[in-house]
């Protein structure tokens, strides 16, 4: 018999508005024997990686970033080699004006411009005493950026540590779960411990594989930093104690001095001709 035969069209309307609008108030009414909505894979291990184990590889992830920009910025070749400066101390020296060319290369801050001025600093002393103090303060330099690099290394080796150790910990969990359960164990909580485990894990490595590229990248490029400002620091060394035991030049040459002009004071600290 139809619904309209039993009750009043009046009633009839009132009944189906009430209906609507208990579905819409009350949704689980409708989807009770629906299936479970999934939730958002990225929350779902935002939640799983815990919060003892997500704030300390998020952690390894802003020293790792911050890390890889500081190295970016220091290994950049102007910071080692300046562009023009290597032009610059060559036209300097060979117009023998040696005090201009250590007062160049000790207020430039790159690497070449230190290691010039340490060895400029012992070039009286022979063109060997001069080198070896250039080499060594170029392998200060190569230390401290070494130094630096350690560090990606060091979370490199963390982060699959770090996941091991919640792996484990999720194991144990589960483990937990079914070993307190009489009957069925609840598959809910099992399969929260698992998730557990296998999230901290893929953040581990996923802090671990960038670590391992930008350290044997950095590793490369300190190297060939460091080859290219000796050899050029050897190079302009080298010529500066030729030039330096030239004879003056003829007068009226450039950088020839003045007849009957007193001869400036020496800045302290400016290499002497070798005697």
């Amino acid at each position: 018999m139809p619904l309209t035969r039993l009750l009043p069209p009046g009633r009839f309307v009132l009944v189906a508005g009430l209906a609507v609008l208990a579905l819409a108030l009350f949704p689980e009414i409708a989807s009770a024997q629906e299936e479970k909505p999934k939730d958002n894979i990225v929350f779902h291990m935002i939640k799983s990686v815990g919060w003892v184990f997500g704030p300390l590889l998020l952690s390894l992830s802003i020293i790792l970033v911050a890390l890889c920009v500081l190295l970016i910025l220091d290994l950049r070749m102007q910071n080692a080699i300046p562009p023009g400066f290597v032009d610059e101390f060559t036209d300097t020296v060979n117009k023998r004006k040696f005090k201009e060319a250590f007062d160049l290369a000790r207020n430039d801050p790159s690497f070449l411009g230190r290691v010039l001025t340490a060895g400029m600093g012992r070039l009286q002393y022979g063109i060997e005493d001069a080198r070896e103090t250039a080499m060594n303060a170029l392998e200060a330099i190569k230390s401290d950026k070494d130094q630096k690099n350690n560090y990606t290394a060091v979370i490199a080796s963390l982060g699959p540590m770090l996941g091991l150790v919640g792996t484990v910990y999720g194991m144990i969990e589960s483990f937990m779960v079914l070993g307190s359960s009489t009957g069925t164990p609840n598959a809910s909580a099992l399969a929260e411990g698992i998730s557990h485990a296998l999230v901290v894990t893929l953040f581990g490595i996923g802090v671990s594989v960038p670590a391992i590229f930008f350290n044997a990248f950095f590793k490369n490029r300190i190297t060939k930093i460091t080859m290219d400002t000796a050899h050029i620091a050897e190079d302009l060394l080298t010529q500066m104690y030729h030039n330096s035991k030239k004879g003056p030049p003829a007068p009226g040459a450039p950088g020839a001095p003045v007849p009957g002009a007193p001869p400036g004071p020496a800045a302290p600290g400016a290499p002497m001709p070798p005697r």
